[in-house]
């Protein structure tokens, strides 16, 4: 018996060497090192977790840069009262003042109500163009798909392989284009803005938040220097827009889920809409 505990034991600790290194291979981390996690996920794949605690939040990028590409993960969001939490899944090219960005990111909330979906796309510093859903399922109670598609003709949002959210590139309009991008995940106190505007924050008392991460999937165009590199088979999203079916899926989501749309806050723009607003 204490033969076949101390070999649990080593093929455990294996696993976590596994999962470590093949992290190290893909990705760099952000914040504090001691609060990411590392595990075999049952299935011959890998798992990474993410914790926040009032000493720090954490997160990691990839270690390749790309210009276009589909990037997907599972999730499994933080459970219970998430208030306050923020956690992540984006692109983008840095933080300057004319930085591209592509987001997908849940803003967390007391317990018993639902997280918000929020999507956003930033082109040569000009963003505030959310879309936030009421997801249909508890995110926090398995793992589910987040996908992002961007091309030179738009962005596709989807979960669980069903399209929300399309971001088309009009000639005359800001879209990302030419800045290579890095693919983030974070989690992080978002208490300022994250529930219910802010109104409610963050509750320590239930830290250690932790949110999981499994399939972790890039097939983009890698970036180096001045020139991209694009994988066999990049045809079949580098020229992707959603057809009937799929453009029937979003419209469902705008129906049933679509919680907040820019393009209809007269309030926050006074002055008119957004290019963008009510083209097709």
């Amino acid at each position: 018996m204490a033969a076949r505990l101390s070999l649990l034991v080593v093929l455990a600790l294996l696993a976590v060497l596994t999962a470590k290194a093949d992290f190290d291979e893909q990705f760099e981390v952000i914040g504090d090192r001691d609060h990411i996690g590392y595990k075999d996920d049952g299935n011959g794949g890998q798992e990474f977790s993410l914790e926040l605690d009032q000493e720090s939040g954490s997160g990691f990028k990839s270690k390749n840069k790309y210009l276009f590409g589909e990037f997907s993960v599972r999730m499994k969001l933080v459970d219970g009262n998430s208030a306050g939490t923020v956690t992540s899944f984006y692109l983008t090219s840095g933080e300057s003042s004319t930085h591209d960005e592509i987001d997908i990111e849940f803003m967390g909330n007391s317990s018993g109500q639902p997280y918000v979906m929020n999507t956003n796309v930033w082109a040569s510093g000009d963003g505030k163009k959310e879309h936030q859903f009421y997801l249909w399922f508890d995110p926090s109670a398995d793992f589910h798909t987040y996908k992002i598609t961007w091309n030179p003709k738009n962005i596709i949002f989807e979960v669980d392989n069903v399209a929300v959210r399309t971001f088309k590139n009009y000639d005359d309009l800001p879209f990302p284009t030419s800045r290579p991008m890095e693919v983030h995940a974070t989690l992080w106190d978002g208490s300022y803005w994250a529930t219910q505007h802010g109104n409610v924050k963050i509750h320590w008392r239930h830290e250690p938040f932790v949110v999981s991460y499994r399939a972790y999937h890039a097939n983009g165009c890698v970036h180096s220097k001045n020139s991209s590199r694009c994988p066999d088979g990049s045809d079949a999203w580098m020229h992707r827009e959603l057809g009937d079916e799929e453009l029937d899926t979003v419209a469902w989501a705008e129906r049933n889920c679509l919680s907040y749309n820019y393009c209809a806050d007269g309030w926050r723009f006074p002055k008119g809409f957004p290019g963008e607003c009510g083209r097709k």
